[in-house]
């Protein structure tokens, strides 16, 4: 039976172990095993890979083992990756890219390394059909990835294609896009939950709220994309279409629970046109307004998940005379104010790589969760807002 690895942004291991449970319970022959640095270990018929390409949120890519074993030099690399039947599995005229990543391997160069599997793959293809596939680094129809550690080496067939946080709506982005399985992510660990009250006041080009709305509408991630599993010569269609009308929409919901904002004109049009080509078909009311000027749009309290702006994003909050740390220290000191005045009862999620932002807010976090946005290392900071906070900030003595 394969064995797959679900890689996922570094922090998240956790909570896609849990979601691949889920999506487990749906299977008969699916099982999630152990989870390690950057992703979580699973095996499942064909199908299941089918399975979770369309249902993860949180998994960047499903990559299916081909071959695992001890090495020493590239060679060891090049001979196991010959040896593989790569044929069984799609045609010469398939274009492919390599892609390797390594912990502490005592090999000098990744890029050789690299170029000794593509070469092993092409030799196999050559020797049987007298022909090569051709590399396409862009828009490859198959990726084949390697990962190497300290004493073994593990190739792995790709069956996603592009990568899951790809969903198949986004037409356009505005500055440093979150990708959509950290929202999803995110969404998960904070606990929030469909029929959950949900507020994100820098919402962006949307991609929190869309993530949400999705869910609410019972909209799986890969249902609006393809796959390169669909290219695999051993694609069974039955199966994939059976899993694909199984999808059952959800009612939707008669007032709204999902609410967004952002000081940009721009980015409200850009978020409520990607809504649209998400495909949600009920209200989600957005605002332009300024974060620190935002109200609670419900009496309900609620969850409150944003990605504040950070470095050179804090710059289109206003006066570009003023230096930027003066900038972002009056943004986030009226961003707490406004938390502690109007959110009570609110429990509040901020994802930033701004490590002292409980200090700018003047707000003791109630838990800090490390993740990574790509290389960047960043902190989901939780403020559970207690309605006390406003009457201890107005017993304060005022300065004179």
């Amino acid at each position: 039976m394969p064995s797959f690895f679900c890689p996922c942004p570094r922090g998240m291991e956790a909570a896609l172990a849990e979601e691949l449970g889920e999506i487990a319970l749906t299977s008969t022959t699916m099982k999630v095993h152990n989870q390690v640095p950057g992703g979580v270990h699973c095996s499942g018929d064909q199908t299941d890979s089918y399975r979770i390409n369309l249902h993860s949120r949180i998994a960047s890519r499903v990559l299916m083992r081909m071959a695992h074993a001890s090495y020493a030099n590239e060679n060891d690399i090049y001979d196991l990756v010959l040896a593989q039947q790569w044929e069984d599995w799609f045609s010469v005229d398939h274009t492919i890219r390599v892609d390797v990543t390594a912990v502490k391997s005592p090999l000098r160069s990744l890029e050789f390394t690299t170029l000794k599997i593509k070469d092993a793959i092409c030799d196999r293809f050559r020797d049987q059909f007298d022909k090569r596939p051709s590399v396409n680094t862009r828009e490859p129809d198959m990726r084949i990835v390697g990962f190497l550690d300290n004493r073994n080496f593990t190739v792995y067939l790709d069956t996603s294609g592009e990568a899951l946080f790809k969903r198949g709506w986004r037409e356009e982005t505005g500055d440093a896009p979150l990708r959509e399985n950290l929202a999803a992510g995110m969404l998960r660990v904070s606990g929030w939950k469909p029929g959950t009250v949900l507020f994100d006041p820098m919402c962006g080009s949307g991609t929190i709220l869309i993530e949400a709305a999705q869910m609410v509408q019972g909209i799986p991630p890969g249902a609006r994309r393809s796959f390169a599993f669909e290219k695999f010569h051993n694609f069974v269609a039955a199966p994939w279409q059976d899993m694909k009308n199984a999808i059952k929409p959800l009612p939707l919901p008669s007032e709204p629970t999902i609410f967004g904002s952002d000081i940009s004109g721009d980015m409200v049009a850009m978020t409520r046109h990607n809504l649209k080509i998400a495909g949600i078909l009920f209200d989600v009311p957005l605002k332009q307004i300024e974060a620190q000027e935002v109200k609670a749009p419900t009496e309900q309290p609620g969850i409150l998940l944003t990605n504040p702006p950070y470095g050179e994003r804090i710059g289109v909050r206003g006066d570009s005379t003023i230096p930027a740390d003066d900038m972002s220290v009056a943004f986030y000191s009226a961003l707490g104010t406004t938390l502690k005045q109007r959110f009570a009862g609110w429990t509040v999620f901020l994802f930033t790589a701004d490590l002292t932002l409980p200090k700018l807010l003047r707000l003791k976090e109630a838990r800090k969760t490390p993740f990574f946005n790509g290389a960047l290392e960043c902190r989901l900071f939780r403020f559970d807002m207690v309605a006390g906070y406003n009457r201890r900030e107005e017993a304060k003595p005022k300065p004179e």
